[in-house]
């Protein structure tokens, strides 16, 4: 995350916090928003810069010091906190449910009363069937799948599933050791030990299919670890190609969707971001997906690989044509 992305937020909130606490010390505030007193200091003065339109006296947040404490004496109407929008209620309180029904959670009570809250707060945003996170939608189906991978935890009991692998486009049939449920980016999973691939992985629930508890006991073998998922599901390895696309302004969520970084913006509301990629046919399926919104400037062989593809798809959609009129 950039430092202007992790600054705006801090500003936003950094108001209403004082307000609360006039008189408080520069270095516990600091301390509260898990800064430097400098940062700290820094965001102070850029505040004193942000106002009502008309930018003049009177129009400005103004602050008052006192040594090393500080006090707001006009908070240009900033007096009321930052709340989430309905996405992020939606995305935590799915979180938080899954939470309280994982085995091995102690205070499901104050998981409890934190979903009340956030549902109050929120006007009682409802999970089912409202979007969430990067577009995610939790359909009914899905909450099937959770609750019968929770039966196969609790029970103990191995998994067989039909799976859709996006990365390679394919439908594969698995036969899995569960081990564990986990939300990541607003997205269920289940980890388990994979039978076919020997390893552990972790299956999408929206993806899985024809999902069946089987009567024989999960068993992981004993060197099985959890995945480190505190960067994302995805961990580009530095082996892996990089690619360099320009995103059209409607093909930008790409860039906060998937691990990019993110190089130039562009005129037009384009963006340049690089990305590194495991199998060059998912990066290939992902660039024509975009419909002509996302430009590959590199590797050549990629750009190469994705007017091959498209002229394939053209020359087949001809002869479909033409062999339906005769």
């Amino acid at each position: 995350m950039s430092a202007a992305t992790e600054r705006m937020p801090r500003l936003l909130a950094l108001v209403p916090y004082l307000l609360a606490r006039p008189g408080i010390r520069i270095d516990q505030a600091a301390q509260d928003f898990d800064v430097t007193p400098k940062q700290l200091r820094r965001d102070l003065e850029l505040l004193w810069l942000c106002g009502l339109p008309g930018y003049g006296p009177g129009d400005l947040i103004d602050l008052s010091f006192d040594g090393d404490t500080v006090s707001v004496t006009f908070d240009a109407g900033m007096r009321r906190p930052l709340r989430l929008t309905g996405g992020e209620a939606s995305a935590l309180v799915i979180a938080l449910k899954a939470l309280a029904e994982t085995p091995g959670v102690v205070d499901t009570d104050a998981v409890g009363r934190a979903i009340a809250k956030i549902e109050t707060a929120a006007g009682a945003a409802q999970p089912a069937g409202v979007v969430v996170g990067n577009g995610v939608r939790e359909h009914e189906a899905t909450a099937r799948t959770r609750e019968t991978v929770r039966d196969a935890l609790q029970r103990g009991r191995a998994l067989r599933m039909r799976y859709y692998a996006a990365s390679r486009d394919r439908i594969t049939e698995r036969t899995v050791d569960p081990m564990r449920l986990l939300i990541v980016q607003a997205h269920s999973y289940l980890e388990g030990w994979c039978r076919r691939a020997e390893d552990v992985r972790l299956f999408r629930l929206d993806r899985v299919d024809d999902l069946t508890v089987l009567d024989e006991p999960s068993s992981p073998p004993p060197h099985a670890r959890h995945a480190d998922v505190s960067d994302g599901v995805f961990s580009a390895h530095e082996s892996y190609p990089e690619a360099d696309l320009v995103l059209e302004p409607d093909a930008r969520w790409v860039a906060e969707y998937y691990p990019c970084e993110e190089l130039a913006e562009l005129e037009g509301g384009k963006l340049r971001v690089r990305m590194r990629y495991g199998d060059e046919s998912w990066m290939v399926r992902l660039v024509l997906g975009l419909g002509g919104r996302a430009t590959v400037e590199r590797p050549d062989e990629l750009a190469v690989a994705v007017r091959r593809r498209a002229a394939a798809g053209l020359a087949r959609a001809r002869h479909l044509s033409i062999t339906g009129r005769q």
